[in-house]
């Protein structure tokens, strides 16, 4: 019932109180389509472990939409059309569980095909009078820099603030559904869980930002009672927990950056309680609930950065990053949000990537990597970025958090593995997007991207495992 009183609310909304508002479009394009055509190539996620974890497909993404806009109003809608020959990842802000073969439940099992909406919203701009201030509702795209914290399709009340001198986000957000017609159910992580958020941002000097970050979840749904069977779509944490975090950034995340240094740091502290759902094993091989371990969570995480522009076209730089872990019950053990994508323009180009690599796109939980990257750009034409990490647990009996990796790690080990990345883009074509939607989209008008990974696994995942697994997509895209 919550759901629908949402999606009602969400839709009808703009007809009752603004609609004459938007009689009228915009002086930009009112409307266009994202063409996307991506082949995708993944081997061996379960690195040996069990059958299927294999990718080779190519599929076309079709993205219609549309933007009004009449004084302080406006509204905005995009509808998705997908079709391939495999399971693949046309979009990367898919979720990580949203698999051909990594589900048994049809509830949530992705198809090779199906429509979707990503967003729709209304936004209205007139409580001030500075005109990077906007009150958005509905389903839309939340995203930070650096993304640790933000980068998703989700609805949400969002208000921001954007000026020269000072930024700000404050907003309350809940997954009601993943509007796809091939997906029935949410993550387990998503149901009944609710975000607050904010976050303020100053220049104190040009180039220079430090700022404050908060993030409050509750998680009301309820985790099986002992005795009784788990399946994939039940939940196996609940809780309330609070992240706050101080951050200091040279604007490292903006590609158009021209600073010959650059840096950026930030520290997180997350507490509050945890419940988490224990099960044991029954002969047929059906997980049953054995009880719950209740922790008083406190626990940190950290992402340190540096890169050097040598000189227009070519930067080096190397980061590090840590996601506390441990204790009796786990309460030691960092998580991030759930609202996070990881990706973002640390190596200095355009292209955003992966913090914890394209092929394990690790969460940071239990884990720290360093990395080492380069990167070259050519005019507004080619960027390509070189980045090497290397993996670790913080404390080798205890979980990471989500990967992109299908396989358990053994006990009393630290030694994930390490990768290489490598992501080159052709840029086509720009100038045919409002620029009213730079949040929204994150690409100019046309390009041709590579994008892939190779992970060599390490001693915590045991013996008997393959030693390496790739993933990588080639992407054609055109807006029109």
């Amino acid at each position: 019932m919550k759901r629908h009183q949402w999606i009602r609310v969400s839709l009808t909304l703009p007809l009752l109180c603004g609609a004459p508002a938007w009689a009228a479009p915009m002086s930009d394009k009112p409307f266009g389509l994202d063409v996307k055509i991506t082949g995708q190539s993944e081997d061996d996620r379960d690195l040996g472990t069990r059958d299927g974890g294999d990718v080779s497909g190519v599929g076309i993404d079709l993205r219609p939409w549309g933007y009004l806009q009449r004084g302080d109003w406006s509204a905005y809608a995009m509808a998705q059309a997908v079709a391939s020959t495999d399971t693949i990842e046309t979009d990367t802000l898919q979720s990580a569980d949203l698999e051909g073969d990594s589900s048994d439940n049809n509830d949530r099992q992705a198809d090779d095909s199906y429509l979707a909406m990503r967003e729709f919203w209304i936004g209205y701009g007139g409580l001030t009078a500075y005109p990077g201030e906007e009150l958005r509702l509905g389903r839309q795209r939340l995203r930070n820099d650096d993304s640790l914290w933000r980068d998703t399709n989700i609805e949400a009340l969002n208000w921001t603030f954007d000026t020269t001198l000072l930024r700000a986000h404050l907003g309350v957000a809940e997954r009601f559904s993943e509007y796809r017609t091939d997906i029935d159910e949410l993550a387990p992580e998503d149901e009944d869980r609710l975000h607050v958020y904010g976050d303020v941002a100053s220049q104190w000097m040009p180039g220079h930002w430090v700022g404050l970050n908060l993030h409050y979840s509750h998680d009301d749904g309820d985790l099986r009672s002992p005795g009784e069977p788990v399946d994939e779509l039940d939940k196996t944490t609940t809780g309330d927990l609070t992240w706050a975090g101080l951050q200091a950034n040279s604007d490292a995340f903006n590609p158009r950056n021209e600073q010959q240094l650059n840096y950026w740091a930030s520290a997180i502290w997350l507490s509050g309680d945890r419940d988490q759902l224990l099960t044991t094993a029954a002969p047929d091989g059906q997980r049953i609930a054995s009880g719950q371990q209740s922790a008083n969570v406190s626990a940190w995480g950290t992402d340190l950065g540096l890169r050097l522009r040598l000189d227009p076209s070519w930067q080096v730089g190397a980061a590090y990053a840590r996601g506390s872990g441990g204790g009796d019950d786990g309460d030691e053990n960092f998580q991030q949000t759930g609202l996070e994508s990881n990706r973002s323009s640390y190596t200095g180009t355009r292209s955003r990537v992966h913090r914890f690599g394209e092929a394990f796109r690790g969460e940071l939980s239990n884990l720290q990597t360093a990395t080492l990257f380069g990167s070259w750009q050519l005019r507004d034409e080619y960027d390509a970025s070189l980045v090497y990490h290397r993996f670790w647990r913080v404390d080798g009996d205890q979980p990471v958090g989500d990967s992109g990796i299908n396989a358990a790690l053994a006990n009393d080990d630290k030694d994930i593995g390490q990768e290489v990345d490598l992501v080159v883009t052709k840029y086509f074509k720009e100038g045919l997007l409002p620029a009213s939607m730079s949040q929204a989209i994150d690409e100019p008008s046309a390009l041709l991207r590579f994008r892939g990974g190779l992970f060599l696994s390490g001693d915590a995942y045991g013996s008997g495992v393959d030693s390496k697994m790739h993933r990588a997509f080639v992407d054609a895209i055109w807006r029109f």
